[in-house]
């Protein structure tokens, strides 16, 4: 919304460009993988983890790791094969058995291989069992302290604590029961089928309605856990009822939290599309959990004191934007994490207004500049080479210059554009419940704005760093009733490239009214004629700094002006 005045000029406002011809920057087009490139490839499709733990000694001191368990993974042959092979790391996992359609196996270097009884033909679904020990060790994956005991899979963490085709492209539907004490609650994905007591032992039983990613899986649990379930409606419409499950440590308050979530869901799927799972849960755990919050389908974990709001929405939007579809490719995190990243600032303007959201972003992207490692938001060899995790979730790259290229596609689309291609995007029959690259998001793009973004998309997701602004202006007097400004828009980035972009300036004349123009700066040392009928005092660059990624310096240029 252009919340400026506006002034009728009595001369019409003329603008011309000129390019010098010095224009060292030249952008190179840049391709993305497209979505027959989401992982290394594999001859067949898991469609279902079925997982029977037994947990029941990881709740007392000395809060073993030890764990016997069970595992039948159903799968669609998609080539011709008589074995498998799937991720399972040697260190934290023994395998000691496999049966049904499993004969015999190797264990090596973190991939279990299993033969097969006979060789399976495509389209045939096959059924493997395997029996593992997961070992007694710290792996960052399976987590027993303190009572709690939790699953923490992200990025390919899940391989530590269940064997798995551990790529985040390959979704299945998971059952999981896990035996505990009887003061033990234990949340999972999906709903709660059903838990039943035998003597001093509980098992829980939980299964998915929709299938999800290995890294999304989780089990949290902890001795005394206290819950709460309130309903939300995310239509707004009672009939329609889906259970929020609030698991908490004593002396931990989240009622507040507990009252948020229902206008959160009913926003949020207003914006995306209506809530698409069969339940939301929500726990604190232990000092031990690596992050503040990790968006598991159906299911978030959080650090120890994370009743924060900012912090709740940030993960609940995953649900959409992470879970609901997700990224084919560590290249692709930025669909996850810049969007939930961006989603907290829709909440801020939803609930203070459009100040606390460009706030928020300025803020964001001040850490960004300060903080820049030097590095793109999109980069293709992650999708075969997963970086270090503290590259893969760097805040100011992935989650803040992120959330700020989204402000910047908002700006250049225009508010209608932008949230009709958010929900589009989210409503997609071909991605919901699936997998998205980077280029499904361009073309989701280009289809609802009905033009090429791809240059917008090239410039800030494929290229490091951002914009440097060198700009200058000119005021002459040009005679009587006429005056005017020439504008010099210049680019000194050092990483070769121009980064085209409309671009706003605001003029303010000596009488205090003022204007806004919106120009477009699509070559690097554009010069831009204005011609008016009253005196300018000065020229603002970017006022409302919606190209939040730069950084710029306005010089005053020579004023040549008669009384």
């Amino acid at each position: 919304m252009n919340r400026l005045r506006r002034f009728f000029l009595l001369l019409v406002v003329v603008i011309s460009t000129a390019v010098y011809a010095r224009d060292k920057h030249v952008n190179v087009p840049v391709k993305y993988a497209d979505t027959t490139h989401f992982h290394i490839k594999h001859s067949f499709d898991v469609l279902k983890y079925k997982l029977s733990v037994n947990l029941y000694h990881c709740y007392q001191d000395p809060y073993s790791t030890v764990f016997p368990a069970s595992e039948v993974i159903t799968f669609r042959v998609d080539s011709v094969l008589n074995q498998i092979r799937l991720d399972a790391m040697n260190g934290s996992l023994k395998v000691e058995s496999v049966g049904l359609a499993g004969i015999s196996f190797q264990h090596a270097s973190d991939i279990l291989t299993i033969h097969l009884d006979h060789t399976y033909q495509p389209g045939e679904v096959v059924n493997v069992k395997i029996s593992y020990q997961h070992k007694d060790l710290e792996d960052h994956a399976f987590f027993s302290n303190g009572g709690f005991v939790f699953t923490d899979n992200a990025p390919e963490g899940a391989r530590k604590w269940f064997p798995c085709w551990d790529r985040p492209s390959d979704k299945a539907l998971t059952d999981f029961t896990a035996k505990v004490p009887l003061n033990v609650k234990l949340g999972s994905n999906g709903s709660l089928a059903d838990s039943v007591i035998s003597g001093d032992t509980l098992s829980y039983h939980w299964v998915s309605r929709d299938p999800m990613a290995t890294y999304l899986m989780t089990l949290t649990s902890m001795a005394g856990f206290k819950i709460d379930i309130v309903y939300v409606h995310p239509l707004n419409n009672p009939a329609d009822s889906i259970p929020a499950r609030f698991y908490y440590q004593p002396g931990q308050h989240p009622d507040t939290i507990e009252h948020v979530i229902s206008p959160m869901t009913i926003f949020f799927s207003g914006l995306f599309g209506k809530y698409p799972f069969e339940k939301i849960g929500f726990a604190t755990l232990s000092k031990a959990f690596p992050w503040g919050g990790m968006e598991n389908q159906t299911m978030i974990n959080m650090t120890q004191n994370g009743w924060k709001e900012g912090l709740i929405c940030h993960e609940f939007s995953h649900q959409w934007f992470g879970d609901l579809i997700t990224c084919g490719t560590w290249a692709d995190i930025w669909l996850n994490e810049s969007f939930a990243t961006y989603c907290e600032s829709l909440w801020i303007e939803h609930t203070t207004g459009k100040a606390g959201y460009h706030t928020q972003l300025m803020n964001r992207a001040d850490y960004y500049i300060k903080s820049n490692p030097g590095f793109a938001l999109y980069n293709p060899s992650w999708a075969m080479h997963i970086p270090d995790v503290n590259k893969l979730y760097n805040t100011p790259v992935i989650y803040y210059k992120g959330a700020c290229v989204l402000h910047q596609l908002r700006y250049v689309m225009g508010d209608t554009a932008f949230f009709r291609l958010l929900k589009a995007y989210a409503t997609d029959t071909s991605l919901m419940f699936k997998n998205a690259v980077t280029a499904d998001f361009i073309r989701k793009a280009n289809e609802i704005s009905k033009t090429d973004l791809k240059w917008f998309f090239d410039e800030w997701l494929s290229h490091p760093d951002h914009p440097i602004y060198s700009n200058k202006y000119e005021i002459t007097y040009g005679g009587p009733g006429k005056w005017n400004m020439k504008v010099f828009l210049s680019q000194y980035q050092s990483n070769g490239i121009f980064y085209k972009m409309p671009v706003q300036l605001r003029v303010v004349f000596t009488d205090s009214t003022e204007t806004v123009l919106r120009v477009n700066n699509d070559k690097n040392q554009q010069v831009y004629d204005f011609v008016y009928s009253k005196r300018p005092a000065y020229l603002v660059f970017d006022p409302f700094r919606n190209i939040l990624l730069k950084q710029a310096v306005m010089e005053r240029g020579i004023i040549r002006a008669r009384k």
